[in-house]
């Protein structure tokens, strides 16, 4: 019986990943595609500024950023989310486009829509992410929000020479899981 709602529950989180990883990006040209993640990037960068003042000197003095937008679904002992972005080399001024899925175990339940800013405070942490792309880590939160109304505690973390921001644009989660983060660049977009 125990074995039989294990793999209900797997089934269920592959499912919910494939759907939620299939819908990222949608149709559209590459450009199209292109544009839509610098509209999402220019929204969040916005957003982050107008509730942190100071990241906007931090983004100016860094060597680089890059930004994401994330679906992530929890059920009972397994969360999985996947995602879309670009990263912006300050030095070149080069974007890469980039992809991301992230797993986890824990306990929780629900699902969220929320936006990932990553500030790279040397050139070294930016050309790692780049070239390797993998982060581990945990993760609790609470959100109730939807349509701009609602709430969630939301945070910042320091990685080194990378500090991290997660802002939730809407959903209903309570969570608290381990999960690694795969960044990964997109090669139709690049």
């Amino acid at each position: 019986m125990k074995n039989r709602y294990l793999k209900y529950l797997f089934a269920l989180s592959l499912t919910t990943l494939l759907a939620t990883g299939c819908a990222s990006m949608g149709d559209g040209t590459v450009a199209e595609k292109r544009q839509a993640i610098l509209a999402m990037q220019d929204n969040a960068l916005s957003r982050l500024y107008s509730e942190k003042p100071d990241t906007r000197a931090q983004i100016r003095e860094a060597a680089g950023y890059a930004v994401f937008s994330n679906a992530n679904v929890n059920v009972i002992f397994v969360a999985a989310g996947t995602g879309f972005g670009v990263a912006t080399n300050k030095l070149t001024g080069e974007r890469t486009y980039m992809n991301m899925a992230e797993g986890g175990v824990g306990l929780g339940l629900g699902a969220k829509d929320y936006r990932i800013v990553m500030v790279f405070h040397s050139q070294a942490s930016l050309d790692y992410f780049l070239k390797h792309g993998w982060t581990a880590g945990g993760n609790a939160d609470a959100t109730a929000k939807a349509g701009g109304k609602g709430a969630s505690a939301e945070g910042e973390g320091y990685l080194g020479n990378v500090t991290v921001y997660t802002m939730t644009e809407s959903g209903l989660a309570l969570q608290a899981t381990v999960k690694g983060t795969k960044f990964w660049k997109d090669k139709t977009l690049n």
